[in-house]
């Protein structure tokens, strides 16, 4: 297990075993889960281990992110929404009803 795996909670990963998480091959995941969870240290961590631009590229790949982080990544790195594939995905499907 890498020192940056170590600095993340594992309660994030409640669904796979922790210690058997690699960085490289589990890059998606250990993003998305950091970023809609984690604190400012481990978004730090996080940035600091992949790079700002290869965070902000998986993040935007992703088909789902809640509208509050979507949104605060979007206003930090002065990312358009139209760059968020979830973004694009939502507003393409039918909605049959609002609440």
């Amino acid at each position: 297990m890498s020192n940056f795996i170590k600095q993340l909670n594992p309660v994030y990963f409640w669904d796979v075993d922790f210690k058997k998480i690699d960085d490289k091959k589990s890059k998606r995941l250990i993003i998305e889960r950091v970023i809609t969870l984690g604190n400012l240290e481990e978004l730090k961590a996080l940035f600091d281990h992949y790079g700002k631009k290869e965070v902000i590229r998986t993040i935007c790949s992703l088909n789902y992110l809640d509208p509050k982080t979507m949104n605060f990544f979007s206003l930090m790195y002065d990312i358009p929404l139209t760059e968020f594939k979830c973004y694009i995905k939502k507003q393409s499907g039918k909605q049959h009803w609002t609440s």
